[in-house]
């Protein structure tokens, strides 16, 4: 037995060294900015990500994550143009310095795991009815607007949706309150992941051509599904 037993032992310990050699791992340096779009995935599900549309580095490479934080211009939907970090003393005059991008052409997208939070389409039949007004006012272009009851968890935000077909489109959004403008948040699912984006309010006088563009955005990220099952629209 003892012999037999010393051979195990060693097989376990040569199985143990092949499995850490040959099992894949990811770089640990984040991929340059202009490289092509890489693998991601988030709760199993497969995306194709550009790095430059990563906001934080430490996100920037392939393999799974638990949660990845994008950036796109709108409406093109490309990634933004880094931002230079020096500047010579000719080009710190201010008329040879470009003026900073807008926030109002920045759509900021958040994928993570649904988990055991409801998709988008359950919370708004089961959880909003319970904190909004009872009268609802009119949005732009067959939009409603109601706004979330004083002391509940979305004070100070209304829900715009679709009058009719409120499953069509629809989202949360802060009111401008002085200088700080309004923003809206719409979700959708892509089978076990959530999609947050996160606009303007003012894109909402064409909510139409925003509903569009998330569809692109969709398919641009999870091209394995040319026509994919998401809630939230």
């Amino acid at each position: 037995m003892l012999p037999l037993a010393a051979f195990a032992g060693v097989l376990a310990a040569v199985g143990a060294v092949l499995a850490y050699v040959l099992w894949p791992s990811w770089p640990n340096a984040p991929v340059a900015l202009d490289a092509p779009a890489m693998p991601v995935t988030v709760a199993g599900v497969l995306f194709d990500v550009p790095p430059a549309a990563i906001r934080a580095a430490v996100q920037r490479h392939p393999g799974a994550h638990e949660r990845i934080d994008l950036i796109f211009t709108w409406p093109s939907l490309a990634p933004p143009q880094p931002v230079v970090g020096t500047t010579t003393a000719r080009e710190s005059d201010a008329s040879a310095v470009p003026p900073p991008p807008s926030v109002n052409d920045r759509l900021f997208v958040t994928i993570a795991g649904l988990g055991a939070v409801l998709a988008p389409a359950d919370r708004l039949r089961t959880i909003y009815p319970r904190y909004v007004e009872a009268l609802a006012s009119f949005g732009a272009d067959g939009l409603a607007v109601l706004s979330f009851r004083t002391g509940t968890p979305y004070e100070g935000e209304d829900l715009v949706y679709l009058a009719g077909n409120p499953e069509q489109f629809f989202a949360r959004c802060t009111r401008q309150v002085r200088a700080v403008p309004g923003t809206c948040i719409h979700e959708r699912t892509v089978d076990a992941a959530e999609m947050t984006l996160r606009f303007s309010r003012e894109w909402l006088q064409d909510w139409r051509g925003v509903s569009a563009g998330f569809d692109r955005l969709v398919a641009q990220l999870h091209p394995q599904n040319a026509s994919p099952t998401t809630e939230g629209r």
